[in-house]
């Protein structure tokens, strides 16, 4: 039941999988909101009675014991509600999985996290339903082909041209900067970078909601002024809509938001408030394959750029490569420029870059499957065994 025309037989499942690994950062990553000490990923697995299987990656970089409860949630409380169940349409069986947590997100005032855990469990549904059918995800989601455009993102405020000359090196021509520190060095930062990389670069600065809307309303046209395309959550993310359509129209340049909303019906608010030029939803911290593809198609219907958000490790990155090419549109595929072993160990058949665009494979679901064996290193808790 994957869609009209589609020749499926449904899968039973066998079991679901978490899998916690931590590589050490020799320079912690920072925001204007914390510093990641260490790169942390949950991947998660779904197995059915076939030998398939399905894989899936959940946010985790806050807070430093994310990693572990995000796993722990998959294991204590998901994998028994899946075993044995049937899936005949990912999207119909993550939403009865929802339905089912719903009370226990309101006992437990765990809403993000839980959401987070279906979010994966989502991707991996959709990675099972497309290795069985034989066809790459971003094709059985409707994509046209697989070339998709990107950025180098996570440009910190230490050496954060250098890293970007790196990633130019790589293929890059796009990159985005991370402000929200001190204003004056915010500034002298960004004029260095447009400096390095030169008035055909394409830059955006992103300040993790660091500003208020005074703040705001002052700063934006200042960073405006190099040129950016967007500058991204320059307010919290509960902010007034008045407050974002005020800057929208103060701001001169785009707007971008959307990985810290969760549920459709705030979605829906910001596409309906026109103050984004840009909507980022985050396929690690909510809605999965199947939510995240519904918003960035009603995004698009409204006139609003489709860029997915992510910062993780490679198999997150793969599904939101996947989803922005089955999408379509001119969207752009957020890959950070930090070193990460768990990225890159992860991310088989999405780089490398070359005139800042990637050309995804037509391989089963969203490529290779994740190997274990060279992981196990950075494994936590629950060893990495097939």
């Amino acid at each position: 039941m994957i869609g009209s025309g589609t020749d499926w037989n449904a899968a039973t499942l066998e079991g679901v999988d978490a899998f916690v690994f931590r590589a050490p950062c020799e320079v912690p990553v920072r925001t204007s909101f914390g510093v990641m000490h260490d790169r942390p990923a949950v991947l998660v697995r779904v197995r059915d009675r076939d030998g398939g299987e399905g894989w899936g990656e959940i946010w985790c970089n806050f807070p430093a014991v994310g990693a572990d409860h995000r796993a722990a949630l998959v294991r204590t409380v998901v994998a028994p509600m899946l075993k044995g169940a049937v899936l005949e349409s990912p999207s119909a069986l993550a939403g009865s999985l929802e339905r089912k947590l719903e009370v226990l997100a309101i006992q437990s005032g765990e809403f993000g996290p839980i959401a987070q855990t279906l979010a994966g469990i989502d991707q991996a549904l959709w990675d099972l339903a497309a290795r069985r059918l034989g066809l790459p995800l971003w094709r059985l989601l409707g994509g046209e082909h697989g070339a998709i455009r990107v950025y180098a993102s996570g440009l910190g405020p230490d050496g954060s041209v250098a890293t970007a000359l790196a990633a130019r090196e790589r293929g890059h021509v796009a990159f985005k900067l991370k402000v929200g520190f001190d204003h004056v060095d915010d500034l002298r930062r960004l004029r260095a970078l447009r400096d390095a990389l030169g008035p055909e670069a394409t830059l955006m600065v992103d300040a993790n909601q660091a500003w208020d809307p005074d703040m705001a309303m002052q700063r934006c046209p200042e960073m405006a002024e190099f040129g950016v395309h967007w500058i991204e959550e320059p307010l919290r993310a509960d902010a007034p809509v008045e407050a974002w359509r005020q800057l929208a129209a103060h701001a001169g340049t785009a707007l971008a938001a959307g990985e810290n909303l969760v549920g459709r019906a705030s979605f829906d608010a910001a596409i309906s408030a026109r103050a984004l030029g840009v909507l980022q939803p985050d396929v690690a911290k909510w809605g999965g394959v199947s939510g995240c593809l519904s918003v960035a198609r009603s995004a698009m219907e409204a006139g609003i750029r489709y860029c997915p958000h992510f910062l993780g490790a490679g198999i997150g990155l793969r599904m939101s490569a996947h989803l922005l090419a089955a999408a379509g549109g001119d969207g752009l595929l957020e890959i950070d420029a930090n070193p990460n072993p768990l990225r890159e160990l992860t991310c088989d058949g999405l780089l490398p870059v070359r005139d800042g665009a990637v050309e995804l494979s037509a391989a089963p679901g969203i490529g290779p499957l994740p190997d274990l064996g060279a992981l196990a290193r950075f494994g936590i808790g629950q060893r990495a065994q097939r």
